[in-house]
C-alpha cells in the first residue's frame, strides 16, 4: 500500500547533472549563524530545466507561450501512471505502449520508462518519445504528458520531433520525474512549478495523492 503523498520528485543534491551544457545545480552559502550572521542562507543558481521540471511551450517554439500563460490547473488533477519501454536506436517509446490502455485517458499521463531515482551521472541513453505516441496519447484525451526520462526527445536530437508533437497537439511536458517504485495505476498529481514568470520552463516538485483525492479543477 502506498504512503501518501508519495514524493515523485528529483532531489536536488550538490553536484546533481544537469542537461549538458545547461548552468549548473549549485547553492553557494550566504549568511552563516556560526559566523556571526543572524540567520543561515544560501544563494541558489541553475538551470531553467534541472531535476523535475515542467516545459512552456516557448523552449521549443518561439511563438509559444512562456511560464506566466501556462494555467497552474494543467499540472494538478487525476493522472494515470504507466510503465513503457523504448525500442529501436535511440530508444524510443512508440504508439502501441497505448494498446493496452482505456481508450479515454485522464488528461495527465506519467511515463515509468525506467529510469533511477537518482543520477549520479546525467543519462545519455533514455526512452525519449515517439510523435505518433504523443498524437496517440493526445486523442485519447491526455494534455499533460510526463516523464523519468530527462527529455521526451534523444539527447542528440536537433529536430525535437517529440516536442513538436506536443505543440502541434496542446500537450504540455514534465520532465525528470523520479517514478522508481512508483506502481501503475490512477492517482491524482499535485505538480507546482517555481512561479517564475517570463521563462521557458521552471523546477517543479510534484506529489501524487490518492485518486479522486482533488477532483478536476477549472
Amino acid at each position: 500500500m502506498p504512503r501518501y503523498p508519495i514524493d515523485i520528485s528529483r532531489l536536488l543534491t550538490p553536484g546533481h547533472p544537469n542537461w549538458p551544457g545547461d548552468a549548473l545545480f549549485r547553492v553557494t552559502p550566504g549568511a552563516r549563524i556560526a559566523q556571526g550572521d543572524s540567520v543561515n542562507t544560501g544563494e541558489l543558481a541553475t538551470s531553467t530545466h534541472t531535476g523535475t521540471h515542467v516545459d512552456a511551450p516557448w523552449h521549443y517554439d518561439d511563438a509559444g507561450v512562456k511560464m506566466s500563460g501556462v494555467p497552474l490547473a494543467a499540472y494538478v488533477g487525476p493522472c494515470r501512471v504507466v510503465s513503457v519501454q523504448g525500442r529501436g536506436e535511440p530508444l524510443t517509446v512508440e504508439e502501441d505502449a497505448l494498446a493496452e490502455l482505456p481508450g479515454s485517458l485522464p488528461p495527465r499521463l506519467l511515463l515509468n520508462t525506467g529510469q533511477p531515482a537518482h543520477w549520479q551521472e546525467f543519462p545519455t541513453r533514455f526512452a525519449a518519445l515517439s510523435p505518433a505516441f504523443v498524437r496517440e496519447a493526445a486523442r485519447r484525451g491526455v494534455t499533460l504528458i510526463g516523464t523519468d526520462a530527462p527529455s521526451v526527445d534523444p539527447l542528440t536530437s536537433k529536430t525535437l520531433d517529440g516536442h513538436h508533437a506536443c505543440r502541434e497537439t496542446g500537450v504540455l511536458i514534465l520532465e525528470g520525474l523520479n517514478l522508481s517504485g512508483v506502481p501503475d495505476g490512477g492517482y491524482d498529481l499535485i505538480c507546482l512549478p517555481l512561479p517564475l514568470t517570463e521563462v521557458d520552463g521552471a523546477p517543479a516538485r510534484a506529489v501524487l495523492l490518492p485518486a479522486g483525492t482533488l477532483g478536476e479543477l477549472g
